[in-house]
């Protein structure tokens, strides 16, 4: 899957180590799920049980011209009966940020999720302090459909979330 910056590819072995190293970053962590250090051990199990999995379908982010990694998207939860998926996206390499990537990436991700697997919802969860995701999100269609206070505890405080989501039909129009 190819936009004008980056495609989303199938993981590849080498790009675990790169994977470890992102989810293993507190200060970016935090911007999605509390920080919890992560063995090298659990990492590789995890991709592992993740290939084997019918609920999650997860890519590599890239640059288009170098093939660079720069992050990782998936659709998890996925629910075959109501047509629904949770999005997740993490561009795990800082240097590659405010450039439009993730909402190329992300874009990519819905077309997947509305075209090949035929969903009829997306949906995700952001932290309401996370004003660079919320925009992206914002950008590529995304409405707000409620919040969710206090719900997650980082850093000795509670933040609410957002939930957001958007439909094929919506999508489709944009």
């Amino acid at each position: 899957m190819r936009a004008a910056h980056v495609i989303l590819t199938a993981l590849k072995e080498k790009d675990i180590e790169i994977l470890w190293k992102w989810i293993n970053d507190r200060e970016q962590v935090i911007f999605n799920a509390p920080f919890q250090p992560i063995h090298e051990g659990q990492h590789h199990a995890w991709l592992e049980a993740v290939q084997h999995r019918k609920d999650i379908v997860i890519f590599a982010i890239r640059l288009r011209e170098s093939g660079k990694l720069i992050g990782s998207c998936q659709l998890h939860n996925i629910n075959p009966i109501h047509s629904t998926a949770e999005l997740q996206i993490r561009l795990g390499d800082v240097a590659e940020r405010s450039h439009g990537y993730g909402s190329q990436a992300v874009s990519l991700l819905l077309d997947f999720a509305f075209k090949d697997l035929n969903l009829n919802r997306v949906y995700l969860h952001v932290f309401i302090n996370n004003a660079a995701a919320i925009r992206v999100y914002e950008k590529v269609g995304f409405a707000l459909e409620g919040i969710l206070r206090q719900a997650a505890h980082i850093d000795g405080k509670y933040l609410d979330v957002m939930a957001m989501g958007i439909l094929r039909q919506e999508y489709e129009k944009a």
